[in-house]
């Protein structure tokens, strides 16, 4: 099971970490420094099951560019 309570020591420290990792990158080298990072912590975690549920709440809420967002709208 994935977990989703805190669980990082030091997060803000690991924020200020994250936000240097990109500092001075282009978006371009942003983007695939972070590709590079999930697959590195993908690969740590190495349970499809904790993964999967992973990407499904990364995504949730998001809708599919091209699609009528009106058809998405939460009442």
């Amino acid at each position: 099971m994935l977990t989703t309570e805190l669980n990082i020591a030091d997060p803000d420290g690991f924020y200020e970490a994250l936000i240097g990792l990109h500092r001075d990158l282009t978006a371009e080298q942003s983007r695939l420094v972070n590709a590079k990072l999930v697959l590195l912590l993908a690969n740590h975690v190495g349970d499809r099951t904790v993964l999967d549920e992973a990407m499904a709440l990364a995504r949730r809420g998001l809708v599919p560019s091209g699609e009528d967002r009106a058809m998405h709208a939460v009442a």
